[in-house]
Formats: C-alpha cells, sequence, structure tokens
C-alpha cells in the first residue's frame, strides 16, 4: 500500500551554474582573489539545498590546492542552493587548468567544468585581471578554423592598408573588380569570392 504523499520529493535531476569566478586569471603562486561559487538546482530551476559539491583541480601542470592542503574540496549547499571553493593557492606552472565540479544530492548528480588560468610570470596579466572582470573562457578552435580567420585578418588588413594608402595621397580608392566577402561566426567560417 503506496502512501498519500511523502514529505519531501526525490530530487531527480540537478543543474549546476558557475555564478564566479569563471575564466579567473591568477599570478602564479598566488591565493585566489575570487571564490569559485556556483548554483545547484533541480530540473525546475529551483534552488537545492543540502546538496554535496565536490570541486576537483588538476594533480599536475597549471593547479593549486584548496585551503585543506588537498586538490579536493567538499561544500554543502546553503539555502539558496549555492556552495564556494574560496581558498585556494596556485603553483607557479603557467597555464589554464580546469576545475571539476561535481554536485550530488539522493541519487542525483551533475558535473561541469570551470576554466581558469595562471598567468606568465611578469605578463602584468594577473594584476589587470585582478583590476578588470574575468572574460568567460575561450572556447577551442579548430585549426582549419584559425586558419580562415588569420586569412580573414589579413584581407581585412589589406583592404584597410589600400583605402589608407588611397586617402593619403589624395587619390579615389580603384574600384575593385572582384570583391571577397568574408563572413566569420559560428559555428562556421564562409570566404567567398564571385
Amino acid at each position: 500500500m503506496a502512501l498519500a504523499g511523502s514529505a519531501t520529493a526525490q530530487v531527480a535531476i540537478l543543474q549546476i551554474h558557475i555564478l564566479e569566478g569563471e575564466g579567473s586569471v591568477h599570478a602564479p603562486g598566488s591565493r585566489a582573489a575570487r571564490p569559485l561559487t556556483v548554483e545547484v538546482t533541480d530540473e525546475t530551476g529551483k534552488p537545492v539545498p543540502g546538496a554535496a559539491v565536490s570541486f576537483h583541480l588538476p594533480d599536475e601542470g597549471a593547479t593549486g590546492v584548496f585551503g585543506n592542503g588537498l586538490r579536493t574540496e567538499i561544500a554543502i549547499t546553503d539555502a539558496q542552493g549555492r556552495a564556494s571553493a574560496r581558498a585556494m593557492t596556485l603553483n607557479r606552472a603557467a597555464g589554464r587548468f580546469e576545475i571539476r565540479v561535481v554536485a550530488s544530492k539522493e541519487q542525483a548528480r551533475a558535473g561541469v567544468v570551470s576554466f581558469q588560468y595562471i598567468a606568465e610570470p611578469h605578463s602584468g596579466a594577473a594584476s589587470a585581471a585582478a583590476v578588470a572582470p574575468a572574460a568567460p573562457a575561450p572556447r577551442a578552435m579548430s585549426s582549419g578554423r584559425l586558419r580562415w580567420i588569420a586569412i580573414a585578418a589579413l584581407a581585412a588588413g589589406g583592404a584597410a592598408a589600400g583605402i589608407l594608402s588611397a586617402a593619403r595621397s589624395g587619390t579615389a580608392a580603384p574600384a575593385a573588380s572582384n570583391t571577397s566577402t568574408v563572413t566569420i561566426g559560428p559555428p562556421s567560417t564562409t570566404v567567398l569570392k564571385p
């Protein structure tokens, strides 16, 4: 015989949203200035309090340790479904690193990756990042896409140089008989020549 209603419903699906700290740039050997804060919600978008959230740093390369001296820290979400990894000390290996975040409550689990960076020594990037808000993490590009972006940049630079040269000499730029259209945008790049 089934009970007519349970006091607490089980969470079926968890979602993790990074609220603060994504794309942070840190000075080598420094302590993180901002925490990595996430929000855990259910499938309807309601905050999930009491979920266990683990933060995992890489074992090698650009990495660090949390305040407990380990590469893993566990926090429990508050009433708003939020949890933070606050104390993180970075090593001196420059580069991008991932913080894997896993949330679980009852039988539901979810995961997300936050990308952060350790600046090159003496690059000034870390001090600039401390003043300016961090930009979103760049997406990886294929070598083909990078090649088309470089071609488009060269074409645009050449056109700009021709216009500037014509403007300085006081003559009008000759009309091009063959025009090129360069369109760059996700997820594809198209270069056409009529």
